[in-house]
């Protein structure tokens, strides 16, 4: 047997070896950032995006601590905040309920006495 052919099946198991943990490696960081979820900053830096498009904002603030909730099908967890912006010359506080591993806002609503 030549020396060529004995070491053949060695460097097919190396590269073999190689493929499979680079697959692995790929498919475990999809997996990871899939079901990650986003940063509440993030989030609220797009909530405050949008309140934007309507005029100026005086304050924001989000919970950094994310909360279950029950939704319709599944249970979910969501980060909780609010917008303090003025509406006809009174400030009007809103708060919101994004969810946290996409983002999507899920109720947004005005504060029960928010004009101060």
């Amino acid at each position: 047997m030549s020396e060529k052919h004995r070491f053949l099946p060695f460097k097919t198991g190396i590269v073999l070896g190689a493929g499979i943990g680079i697959a692995a490696g790929v498919c475990g960081t999809l997996y990871i950032k899939k079901h990650q979820n986003k940063k509440p900053d993030q989030i609220l830096e797009q909530v405050k995006k949008a309140f934007l498009a309507e005029g100026p904002i005086e304050g924001s603030w989000i919970e950094h601590e994310a909360v279950f909730i029950d939704q319709v099908v599944q249970e979910a967890k969501a980060y909780s905040g609010g917008i303090v912006r003025y509406e006809d010359d009174e400030l009007v506080v809103y708060g919101f309920l994004a969810e946290a591993s996409t983002g999507t806002l899920l109720s947004i609503e005005q504060m029960e006495g928010s004009n101060l």
